[in-house]
């Protein structure tokens, strides 16, 4: 009998989908149980080996959570907010670790995601990567370092067919330099210019958003002073860094108590 951990990925056609997939495959210590996909997609009823275009894996793809979450200790999901939310639910149900890196979410959603992570590991993050959450500690740091004589600026660069602006790194960001500041963001955020907008708030933390070609993901952080300027920043080449920190996270998960964590604590970078 395998008693590796078993694992579904959600929106298993998509590009991180198969990314996933591909990590949970490659990995001695994972075993990859069922792929989800949305109904009347043309991959319900197959083995997903052979939707992939390759040998059968053995491996169903279902368009009910319940039956693809039934023998999985982890869940691997980055899909959209309204399917994450109902993930959710059933992951609470089956106590199996959610790793959640879909973003967009709203105030609400995230109160019905942290109401689910009451009975499950709920690790949910906007980037997985090692590099974007050393950011995040050290974006925190700075802004606490500096004063608001420093302007902050968080511009972010992604690919023509992201949907959500900013991006949930850049929201991270804000988060963590407001965080630093000691002030809410959603007090001080400024997330969108046009026109005569007046002068810059004092203590405003800017967002900018680009969107074009297939740019996986860039990210800077400007702290703006009179005759200097600070930037830090994270430069994504290969979408793979998000799978694999994605499977770690899930990884880390098991046999922790249920609760919301983030990749600040799969890393221990705090």
């Amino acid at each position: 009998m395998d008693d590796r951990p078993g694992c579904v990925v959600t929106g298993a056609s998509g590009r991180m989908g198969r990314m996933l997939i591909d990590e949970v495959l490659g990995h001695a210590g994972l075993r990859l149980v069922a792929g989800l996909e949305r109904t009347g997609h043309d991959w319900v009823g197959r083995d997903l080996g052979e939707a992939l275009g390759g040998a059968a894996l053995g491996v169903p793809v279902h368009d009910d959570p319940l039956e693809a979450f039934r023998t999985a200790e982890i869940i691997l999901d980055f899909t959209t907010p309204a399917a994450s939310l109902a993930h959710a639910a059933i992951a609470a149900q089956a106590r199996s670790v959610h790793v959640i890196g879909t973003t967009g979410f709203s105030d609400r959603d995230i109160a019905t995601l942290e109401a689910a992570a009451r009975h499950s590991v709920q690790v949910r993050a906007g980037n997985m990567s090692l590099g974007v959450n050393l950011l995040l500690s050290l974006t925190r740091k700075v802004a606490a370092s500096l004063d608001e004589s420093f302007d902050i600026e968080i511009v972010e660069s992604h690919h023509r067919h992201k949907v959500d602006a900013p991006s949930g790194t850049a929201l991270m960001l804000g988060e963590a330099a407001a965080e630093g500041r000691g002030r809410p963001l959603d007090e001080i955020a400024e997330r969108g210019r046009d026109g005569m907008t007046g002068a810059r708030k004092p203590g405003a933390i800017g967002f900018a958003s680009l969107r074009g070609g297939d740019v996986v993901g860039e990210h800077e952080v400007i702290f703006a002073g009179t005759g200097e300027r600070l930037v830090l920043g994270h430069f994504a080449t290969d979408r793979r860094i998000f799978a694999r920190g994605a499977v770690r996270a899930g990884l880390w998960g098991l046999g922790r108590a249920p609760g919301t964590y983030d990749m600040t604590d799969v890393l221990g970078l705090e």
